[in-house]
C-alpha cells in the first residue's frame, strides 16, 4: 500500500478529491493506464482534466499512455483523444484505437492525425495481450508468453506492432521456448491508474451497478499498485462506507489512492443511464433495435444464417455484429427462444442481444458477465467455437486486414485471439467500400455505383489475421460473405460458392478482385432472394 492509501486508513480521511487534485498527482515522464472501451467505462472526467493540466502549466510532459482498448468515442467522451496532444503524449500502446469520423464534424480523431503523421511513438498490441500483459505487471512477472499473434503484425518479423517511425523500441519479442516459438510482451512499470466505477465509499471501495461492463478495471489498479503508482477513480457518486454488501465492491479500497466524483458521467455514447444494458430484468425478445437497409444489412442476413442455436457466438466490432440484430428482426429471438442463443463479445456480457455501432461491447438484457481480462481467458481457451469477424482487406495469400489501411489505424482489437481460437469463422462486410450504392428489383441486384476502395487485394496493407494457413494447418472452418458473394477458404484459397441474382460472376466478383488465384465451386449456388428483400 502506498504512503498517502496508509495513512487515509489509519486517520479516517476520506479520499474524495476534485479533478484537479487528482491530476496533479501524474509527473512528467510517468507511465498512465486507463480503462474504457469506447464510451463504456470510460473515466473522461480525469483524462480530460489531465489534458486541461497540460495546456496550462506544460506539465506533465512525455507521457507513456496504456490503453487496453481504445478508450472514448473522439466525441462527446472523448477518451483517448483528451490526451492525444504532441508533447503532452511521448508513446502510446493500445489494444485498439478509436477510428471512425466524427458525423458532427467529419474529422477523424486526432490521435490518428499524431499517428499518421508520425508525432508520438504508437504501438498496437491484441487486446488479449494486452490484458493478459496486466496480469503479468501485477503479479511483478517478467512478462506475457503466449502463441497468439505469431505471423500478424504484432509479430516482429511482420512490424512489431509498431505504427509510426518514432516507435524504435521493440516492445514485443518473438522467441523460442522448448523448441517452439511464441511472442513475449516484457513488462514495463505503469505509475499511475486511471479507472472508473459507478460507487465509492470514502475509503475507496468501488461498486459497478450501472456499468454493464467492467473490461480491465481491476487489473489496472493490481497493476499500478504491484508498481508501487497511484491509481485514481472516476465515479457517479458516494455512499457510506459499510453500506453495501461486499459482493458488491469488486475493487476494494486498498488499491484506491484518489477518488473523483463526476455525476454527470455518461453510461456510453449518447446513453445517459439505460438498465436494459444492466439484465436482470425480463425481455421478450424484442427491442426497437432496426438495420437501416443497404448492403450492410444483406451481408448481416446472410450471417445471421451462419450462427446455430445452442453454439457460444461472438462477434466482432462492425459489419458482424450487425448479425443478432437480424435474428431479432425476424422474430427468432421471440418465445423465449433468445435463450437459445449464447451471444457475447471480447467484453465479456453473456445473452441478450449484441449490439452494433458506438454501442458495440456491451449486450442488452445480458444474463451473465465476465471482466475483460477473464473473457479473454475463456476466448483464448476455445470458449467460443463460432465468431463472426468484420475485415478490411483479404489477399491472395488469405490474410485478412482489419487493422491497418488506408487512412484508418484501428488497430486488431480482441480479433486475433477470437479468430485464433474459434472453430468456425465468418467474415463479414461489403465486396468494396468507398461510396458503394446498390439496389434490388424485379428479383435482382443491381450495383448503382461501385465502390472506390477495393477489398480483395493481391496484398494485404498489414496480416491481422493468416486465415489460410490456420485453415490449413490447424483445420478452421472460414467464409466471406459480402452483399454480391460467399467465399469459402481452403488449404488453396478462396472459392466462390454463392452469387447475388442479378450479379455476374465474372465481371462484378472476379474481375474486381486483384488476384485470379479464385475457383469457383462447380454448383455456384444462388445467394437467397430473401436476404435482399427491401425492409
Amino acid at each position: 500500500m502506498s504512503g498517502s492509501a496508509a495513512n487515509n486508513e489509519s486517520n479516517g480521511m476520506s479520499k474524495i478529491c476534485t479533478v484537479e487534485e487528482a491530476v496533479a498527482l501524474v509527473k512528467s515522464g510517468d507511465s498512465v493506464a486507463s480503462v474504457g472501451v469506447i464510451g463504456w467505462i470510460t473515466p473522461d472526467a480525469l483524462l480530460a482534466g489531465l489534458a486541461r493540466r497540460f495546456k496550462s502549466t506544460g506539465d506533465p510532459a512525455g507521457l507513456t499512455f496504456y490503453f487496453p482498448c481504445g478508450t472514448g468515442d473522439a466525441m462527446d467522451i472523448k477518451g483517448m483523444d483528451h490526451v492525444a496532444i504532441e508533447g503532452h503524449m511521448k508513446r502510446i500502446v493500445a489494444g485498439s484505437y478509436v477510428n471512425p469520423v466524427d458525423p458532427k464534424t467529419g474529422k477523424r480523431p486526432e490521435l490518428m492525425r499524431l499517428i499518421r503523421e508520425n508525432r508520438i511513438e504508437a504501438y498496437s498490441w491484441p487486446i488479449g495481450a494486452s490484458m493478459h500483459w496486466l496480469r503479468e505487471v501485477a503479479r511483478r512477472g517478467p512478462g506475457y508468453l503466449t502463441k497468439i499473434g505469431l505471423d500478424t503484425y504484432a509479430d516482429p518479423a511482420q512490424g512489431g506492432g509498431k505504427f509510426t517511425t518514432l516507435a524504435e523500441e521493440d516492445l514485443i519479442q518473438r522467441v523460442n521456448f522448448k523448441g517452439e516459438d511464441y511472442l513475449f510482451y516484457p513488462t514495463w512499470p505503469l505509475n499511475v491508474g486511471f479507472i472508473r466505477a459507478s460507487t465509492a465509499d470514502e475509503f475507496g471501495n468501488l461498486s459497478f451497478e450501472d456499468e454493464p461492463i467492467h473490461s480491465s478495471s481491476l487489473q489496472i489498479a493490481l497493476a499500478v499498485k504491484a508498481c508501487g503508482g497511484t491509481v485514481i477513480a472516476q465515479v457517479r457518486k458516494v455512499v457510506e462506507r459499510g453500506s453495501r454488501p461486499a459482493a458488491q465492491a469488486r475493487i476494494p479500497g486498498v488499491l484506491v489512492d484518489k477518488v473523483v466524483v463526476d455525476a454527470t458521467q455518461m453510461m456510453s455514447t449518447d446513453v445517459a443511464h439505460d438498465s436494459s444494458f444492466l439484465g436482470g430484468q425480463s425481455w421478450d425478445g424484442q427491442t426497437s433495435d432496426r438495420l437501416a437497409y443497404g448492403a450492410d444489412k444483406i451481408v448481416a442476413r446472410r450471417a445471421a444464417r451462419e450462427i446455430r442455436p445452442g453454439v457460444t457466438s461472438i462477434f466482432g466490432f462492425g459489419a458482424s455484429s450487425d448479425a443478432p440484430t437480424i435474428l431479432l428482426e425476424d422474430g427468432h429471438l421471440t418465445g423465449g427462444h433468445y435463450r437459445d442463443y449464447q451471444f457475447t463479445t471480447e467484453h465479456g456480457p453473456f445473452g441478450g442481444l449484441v449490439m452494433s455501432g458506438w454501442q458495440f461491447s456491451a449486450n442488452k438484457y445480458p444474463e451473465a458477465l465476465l471482466d475483460g481480462v477473464t473473457q479473454f481467458d475463456f476466448i483464448d481457451g476455445g470458449g467460443c467455437p463460432f465468431a463472426a469477424l468484420a475485415f478490411a482487406q483479404f489477399d491472395q495469400q488469405g490474410n485478412v486486414n482489419v487493422s491497418r489501411f488506408g487512412v484508418a489505424n484501428p488497430g486488431a482489437g480482441g480479433f486475433i485471439d477470437i479468430a485464433y481460437n474459434a472453430t468456425d469463422l465468418v467474415f463479414a462486410g461489403t465486396f468494396t467500400t468507398g461510396g458503394l450504392e446498390i439496389g434490388y428489383e424485379d428479383g435482382k441486384l443491381r450495383i448503382i455505383r461501385e465502390g472506390k476502395v477495393r477489398k480483395f487485394v493481391r496484398r494485404a496493407d498489414h496480416i491481422t489475421y493468416p486465415v489460410r494457413r490456420n485453415v490449413m494447418e490447424r483445420g478452421q472452418r472460414a467464409k466471406l460473405i459480402t452483399e454480391r458473394a460467399v467465399f469459402e477458404v481452403d488449404a488453396e484459397g478462396l472459392v466462390l460458392i454463392e452469387v447475388a441474382p442479378g450479379i455476374d460472376a465474372r465481371s462484378q466478383v472476379l474481375d474486381l478482385m486483384e488476384f485470379n488465384n479464385v475457383r469457383v465451386a462447380p454448383e455456384l449456388a444462388l445467394m437467397d432472394a430473401d436476404l435482399f428483400r427491401v425492409g
